[in-house]
């Protein structure tokens, strides 16, 4: 939300504060502040630990980043990654890396079709 704020635009709003609150009202009201961010903080990680905990033991150390719609999107939209091919053969790789001999059928499940 701030990544676009300078250190002169921070100074710009520190000095304005300071006009508008007066320097008698202004340590409290920043200390308010500190003390509101704090407990949004706190709120927010027991949401993620009560969020975690009730996912269970598998899904515990789920990264609730890579869920963000945007990270979602680049991460299997924009990735190179199912695109592996051996570049000394040209064929597509195995799971497991190797490449597919010549006469080779690429794999398939047949409990998946």
């Amino acid at each position: 939300m701030f990544e676009s704020l300078g250190w002169g635009e921070i100074m710009v709003l520190l000095v304005l504060a300071l006009f508008v609150f007066g320097p008698e009202r202004l340590p409290g009201m920043a200390a308010e502040a500190g003390r509101g961010l704090r407990k949004v903080r706190l709120y927010v990680k027991g949401m993620t630990d009560d969020l975690k905990t009730e996912l269970g033991p598998e899904l515990g150390d789920v990264d609730l980043a890579s869920l963000h719609p945007r990270t979602f999107v680049q991460k299997h939209l924009f990735s190179d990654d199912d695109l592996d091919v051996d570049p000394a053969v040209g064929r597509p790789r195995t799971r497991a890396g190797a490449p597919l001999a010549e006469d080779e059928p690429a794999p398939w499940d047949p409990e998946t079709t």
